[in-house]
């Protein structure tokens, strides 16, 4: 819409003649055409290397700035990077961060490959989206059976529940990787699922149904459904070594656990 691009220009503009802005990129439904017309503007101020440093060590990472706006109520929504920042992004980051920059486009920039950086975030290697369904896999067969029995053995509503979540949360992600979707956020997880291509029928059904009656039979009928699915790259004698190196052996290894990936 016209008056986001205006305020997109304006805040260029107001930024583009400090010596530690390198370039703006934009962001969110704007980037991406999908903005309603009190939408705020989402951006990443790139600034250089040394002042994203100070601004890491000054906890100022993301801020709103209001009196750039050209419309009533709008703001821009500020998140800073820097060149190596946004590098690591491409070798590194999560999915959030990864889906973030999806369709971003580079508004104003003093770096000649700046674009590049941008586009280059998003993309995972082939082999990473296997693992990932492996690991997902690993946690939808952990929490849907043994931790969901242990629940009601033990009358644990606490691990009831929380295994119920992450028995959801884990064989959509499982899902999302078979897609090669990547996670947004848990707030857009059904959108996604709802509109991938491939997704077993009564999936949708199914998930209510675990979370809102969690127990082993409705865990039961979850993890059957996925299982019969697609053919998981995970044998089920590698199951719990899986699990136990993805969530609990993060110490040792320096990875960081698959749901927060």
């Amino acid at each position: 819409m016209r008056h986001h691009d205006r305020t997109v220009d304006a805040f260029v503009e107001s930024v583009r003649h400090r010596e530690d802005v390198l370039g703006v990129v934009v962001t969110g439904s704007v980037a991406h055409g999908t903005e309603r017309p009190d939408s705020d503007v989402d951006v990443q101020l790139v600034l250089t290397d040394e002042a994203f440093a100070r601004a890491w060590q000054e906890n100022r990472l993301s801020y709103v700035v209001r009196d750039v706006a050209t419309y009533e109520g709008g703001y821009v929504d500020i998140k800073v990077a820097g060149p190596e920042f946004l590098r690591r992004a491409a070798a590194v980051a999560d999915d959030p961060m990864r889906r973030s920059m999806l369709g971003a486009r580079v508004a104003w920039s003093r770096l000649e490959d700046l674009a590049a950086l941008v586009a280059a975030i998003p993309v995972l290697p082939e082999g990473v989206w296997e693992d990932r369904m492996a690991s997902f896999i690993a946690q939808v067969r952990l929490h849907g059976g043994y931790f969901l029995a242990q629940a009601e053995k033990l009358g644990n509503t606490h691990l009831l529940h929380h295994a119920a979540a992450h028995t959801v949360s884990a064989g959509g992600r499982a899902l999302l990787a078979h897609n090669r979707i990547l996670f947004q956020g848990h707030k857009y997880l059904d959108g996604a699922l709802a509109s991938a291509e491939r997704v077993p029928a009564g999936y949708a059904r199914a998930a209510a149904d675990l979370l809102e009656r969690p127990g082993t039979a409705t865990g039961a009928a979850y993890t059957s459904l996925l299982e019969s699915f697609h053919a998981w790259p995970l044998p089920r004698e590698q199951t719990l070594s899986t699990f136990v190196r993805d969530n609990e052996l993060g110490w040792y290894s320096g990875a960081i656990p698959p749901e927060y990936r």
